[in-house]
């Protein structure tokens, strides 16, 4: 997690000239020790935190688009009206402040409190059930009652922890930089005082669309009147021998990142099977706790299928730098205690494995339930399924995107919290098409990684910036239209980009 530095800029207690502010522009300040951002929008003044809830990005190097402004990092969105977090990342508001114009001056006087406005629900189902425990269950049930949702609202999840930050396990907490109590996205009393009944370690064996029946696997069955399919995608599991063994590892919950770091402590030498993201950020956090880490992947040129040859390239060396040892156009035939031995007859010490291979996404409850499937469950533009009263989100769904004009499904965190928000509000009557650009961010080490849209293939690359350099932003088109973006330190190009395709414009 990134934290700002003390708050710079002006004092704005003391007043900054009106042309400072122009029209649809931000100034950061502070008032005391917060950090503030100013902000103009025709003859109305706002101003908010000027820190992301999220990860403390700094909200006065994003981008201001109407009366919102984006966090330059992770895309998180905020009204300059009321504070309130409108998009993910973010869950939790930033704090206002009043404005006072006066002899040719704006002066920021003292916080005010200004409730988000709300809509009626327009349906007020009594029960709303949700199946998942992961970003999308988690975002679904806190703008449930944020919309003010009054009935049952229970979440059933077969984990043994509560809602967690996954891209942090593995990340800093993997890395040793993060303590734990960073981990879970909100307190337990959270649950407790929004009357969320959050049922974990239970499996769910069927959903009955017809009766609107949830069967537990303990026996006991749960009534909804709607419901939410959030299950989200599970570890790909290899099938060579010894990959069962104790010290072989995956990584998906806050159990696998635990088990991981306590395997750690007494090792020395780690093999990771698989270069996909999170397979390069476990390898990145393994290095900080100063393991000898070994890669072992089947591709030529790491990341190249979703970012491409120079940037694959370019990670590849970044991580060399650091220490990691690649082993590519290589697989593992079989995993011994002490080693893994690949398919061309070499073999690796290892005193435990990571196996990052992919994920599938969970649908074997929709396949049960006859819900319509095509590599993932598909639902419409307000992520409702094939049944009446069931929605899904996260890894699981696959929906018109109208970017592309194609069915898609992701495996991004933000794009799960999103839908999670955005079913909340539909399940509710709202009839809010999900029209959000997906987005993702990886780090490695000092590295941070942006990505919006979303391009399975493509026949051009063109990259603005020097990737060596760590400054670029690079296109991905096909038939000369652009699908996707990367960035390296081109935060703001990021957020314009973001913001283009969802006015319906090509990004310039």
């Amino acid at each position: 997690m990134g934290t700002q530095d003390k708050p710079s800029g002006p004092d704005l207690t003391r007043g900054v000239a009106l042309d400072d502010v122009p029209d649809g522009g931000m100034l950061g300040g502070h008032v005391g020790s917060d950090a503030v951002l100013l902000a103009r929008r025709g003859d109305k003044y706002y101003a908010i935190g000027a820190t992301c809830t999220h990860y403390s990005g700094p909200l006065a190097e994003g981008l201001a688009v109407g009366e919102t402004v984006r966090c330059p990092w992770h895309h998180a969105r905020f009204s300059m009206r009321t504070g309130e977090a409108l998009g993910a990342p973010a869950l939790s508001p930033v704090s206002c402040w009043k404005v006072e114009q006066r002899d040719g001056k704006l002066f920021v006087r003292e916080k005010v409190d200004r409730a988000p406005e709300r809509r009626t629900p327009s349906l007020k189902p009594g029960h709303i059930v949700i199946v998942g425990g992961g970003a999308a269950g988690f975002a679904a049930a806190e703008m449930l009652r944020r919309e003010g949702f009054g009935g049952s609202l229970t979440m059933l999840t077969s984990d043994d922890a509560p809602p967690c930050d996954r891209p942090n396990l593995s990340k800093d907490y993997l890395a040793g930089n993060a303590p734990e109590d960073w981990i879970p996205l909100r307190p337990p009393e959270f649950y407790r005082d929004a009357k969320i009944d959050l049922q974990l370690r239970t499996e769910v064996a069927a959903i009955d669309p017809k009766s609107r029946e949830v069967s537990l696997a303990s026996g006991r069955s749960i009534r909804f009147d709607k419901l939410l399919l959030a299950t989200g995608a599970e570890p790909v599991h290899l099938s060579i021998p010894g990959a069962d063994a104790p010290h072989v590892h995956v990584l998906r919950s806050l159990a696998d990142s635990r088990a991981i770091i306590a395997a750690t402590k007494d090792a020395r030498r780690a093999v990771v099977l698989g270069a996909s993201f999170i397979g390069l950020e476990v390898a990145a956090s393994l290095r900080a706790r100063k393991l000898e880490v070994h890669v072992v992947a089947p591709e030529r040129v790491v990341m190249e299928r979703v970012l491409g040859r120079e940037f694959g390239a370019f990670v590849k060396k970044l991580h060399e730098e650091h220490g990691v040892v690649f082993h590519l156009e290589e697989t593992a035939s079989a995993i011994e205690p002490k080693r893994v031995v690949l398919k061309s007859g070499k073999s690796l010490d290892a005193d435990f494995v990571v196996a990052g291979v992919g994920v599938r996404p969970r649908t074997a409850l929709a396949e049960r339930a006859g819900l319509k499937l095509d590599r993932g469950v598909v639902v419409d533009e307000y992520l409702q399924t094939s049944a009446p009263d069931i929605f899904a989100a996260g890894d699981i769904a696959r929906w018109p995107d109208p970017h592309t004009g194609e069915n898609i499904r992701v495996e991004h965190w933000v794009v799960a919290e999103r839908q999670g928000q955005a079913a909340a509000k539909n399940m509710l009557g709202a009839k809010q098409r999900f029209a959000d650009v997906p987005f993702f961010w990886s780090q490695h080490y000092d590295v941070p990684i942006n990505y919006v849209g979303h391009a399975e293939k493509w026949d051009a690359i063109e990259i603005d910036g020097d990737i060596e350099k760590r400054d670029c932003l690079a296109h991905y088109r096909r038939n000369g239209k652009v699908l996707a973006a990367a960035s390296i330190y081109r935060d703001l190009d990021s957020l314009k980009v973001e913001a283009e395709w969802e006015a319906g414009r090509k990004p310039a």
